[in-house]
């Protein structure tokens, strides 16, 4: 099989770093324990494969646009292939931004979920600082004059990673936004938005070959985040966490 250099380069970062495995695994711990325990999961988005870490034993199916020996299925994510009401819960890392059709994504991440079902997604967030990280040392570009619930124009044939940062603070923190995605995809309500990583995501270097963050201080970082995000996350936080539920019954 045939695996996208890009995955494998950020394989061998993976591999290489364990700060960054340790931020990213606070990250999928938290998502997972936002959704219904012991369900049926699906993660859209596998990329290079890193939630198999941290989800041992669970039942996952993973979604992701390029093949890998990882990935389960092979689909876009604007048409799931599998059946109304399959799964509890939806988790995903840094995918959101790059879905050119925001609004045709979560129509079917709700038809997919059981009611009562969850989605919970980790991606930037765009703040003050972060703006200025994510757009002067971050090749993905952010563009907050968009509106992300219109389809987005990527040319006749997308990349996979192309992409615009900004999708998920404009859906979930304009408010004229977050009333479109409610009345666009009613199945769907947010149940709660949170900043995250004020200090150990950005010292982590991300997926770049450079750290600036040892394993051992994570976990001390960690803790001081979450102090310190009531009052300061809106101003230098560098992710958003988001959790999203089905409703049980249709909006009227």
């Amino acid at each position: 099989m045939s695996i996208d250099p890009r995955l494998v380069a950020h394989g061998k970062v993976w591999s290489k770093k364990a700060g960054l495995r340790a931020v990213y695994g606070d990250y999928y711990r938290r998502m997972l324990a936002a959704l219904p325990q012991g369900g049926a999961y699906l993660e859209v988005g596998a990329g290079s494969g890193h939630s198999r870490d941290f989800t041992k034993g669970m039942d996952i199916t993973r979604l992701d646009i390029l093949p890998a020996p990882w990935v389960d299925t092979v689909a876009d994510a604007h048409q799931l292939p599998f059946p109304d009401d399959a799964f509890d819960g939806i988790f995903m890392v840094d995918v959101l931004h790059h879905l050119a059709d925001p609004k045709t994504f979560f129509t079917e991440a709700a038809r997919v979920l059981k009611p009562g079902g969850k989605i919970a997604l980790i991606e930037p967030g765009i703040t003050p600082l972060s703006w200025v990280f994510y757009n002067y040392l971050h090749e993905e570009p952010v563009d907050m004059s968009v509106d992300p619930m219109v389809k987005q124009e990527y040319g006749a044939t997308k990349d996979p990673f192309e992409s615009n940062q900004a999708i998920p603070t404009l859906l979930y923190r304009r408010e004229e936004h977050r009333i479109s995605l409610s009345e666009g995809v009613p199945a769907l309500r947010t149940v709660s938005r949170q900043w995250l990583s004020l200090f150990a995501y950005p010292l982590s270097g991300g997926f770049k070959a450079w750290s600036l963050l040892p394993a051992s201080l994570v976990d001390p970082l960690l803790r001081l985040e979450d102090k310190l995000i009531p009052w300061m996350g809106s101003l230098i936080g560098f992710r958003l966490f988001v959790v999203m539920e089905k409703r049980h019954t249709a909006t009227p």
